[in-house]
């Protein structure tokens, strides 16, 4: 059999290059980009001209940065002093024009992280310190503070803005224009200024596979938990039979009970949950 033939990664020779740039096969720097190291890139990755990647950071697999793109910069952080601190960014991720995306600081744990697959749309920034999961997409201009944590597949639409420390939960959607500066609980849509918890992300739901059971039971639970009057602590305890027998809703319930910034269930009606 013959040996796979590797591909040569390919740095413009316009490109302008400082420290230490590990790249991996196949992967190419276009004219005019600005690559300050620490940095590893990975194999398959595609920096186009114009853009600006710093270290210390490191991009996957697949990595696609459009021109006018800055990744890993210093935090805007007062408290920052020049210290070491880091970008992790993992495969497939896409940023797209103007994204900015800067690393951690010490008091964060010093490492801002993106996991895979993520589409970070033009104008996009996320700041230091924050933790994106998988498969999110953040639409044009949305701002993400410091020390903010996104999971799974949840959707932003566009100018969105996060407040700094506030928890989105997996498969949510944060409508266009929304102000969040509390807690977004899993598989629901948030909107507004200040974002209240406005639906159940059934789109999002069917899209990430639920069945219809539990659908029905998230349904029931939105109802005890965002829509019926009393006690949020009663509402939770209420969703515990619920919780035993669907995975989904219990995921709902331990996010809410973990959560310290608390939930806005209607935009007058801000309840912080019972630890």
């Amino acid at each position: 059999m013959t040996p796979r033939r590797r591909t040569p990664a390919a740095v413009h020779p316009t490109a302008v290059v400082a420290g230490d740039l590990r790249l991996g096969e196949g992967a190419v720097v276009g004219p005019l980009a600005v690559l300050r190291g620490p940095l590893r890139l990975g194999p398959g990755s595609v920096v186009d001209g114009l853009a600006a990647l710093e270290g210390p950071a490191v991009f996957g697999r697949d990595t696609r940065v459009h021109p006018f793109a800055a990744l890993g910069g210093p935090p805007q952080d007062r408290t920052y002093d020049g210290e070491p601190t880091r970008l992790v960014a993992g495969d497939g991720n896409v940023f797209r024009e103007h994204v900015t995306v800067h690393r951690g600081t010490r008091k964060g744990g010093g490492v801002t992280r993106l996991g895979h697959g993520n589409l970070l749309m033009a104008g996009v920034h996320v700041a230091h310190d924050c933790r994106l999961g998988d498969e999110i997409q953040l639409a044009n201009g949305v701002s993400l503070a410091g020390h903010v944590e996104v999971g799974d597949h949840a959707v932003f639409g566009g100018h969105a803005a996060v407040a700094p420390f506030v928890r989105i939960g997996r498969a949510a959607m944060v409508a266009g224009g929304a102000m969040v500066d509390r807690d977004v609980p899993p598989f629901c849509v948030v909107r507004g200024d200040r974002a209240w918890v406005a639906a159940l992300n059934v789109v999002g739901l069917h899209r990430r596979g639920a069945g219809p059971r539990s659908v029905e039971a998230l349904r029931r639970a939105f109802q005890l938990l965002f829509r019926e009057s009393g006690p949020f602590a009663a509402a939770l305890r209420a969703c515990a039979p619920l919780a035993r027998r669907e995975p989904l809703v219990a995921e709902l319930v331990r996010f809410l009970r973990r959560s310290r910034l608390g939930v806005r269930r209607a935009p007058d009606d801000w309840v912080h949950p019972p630890n």
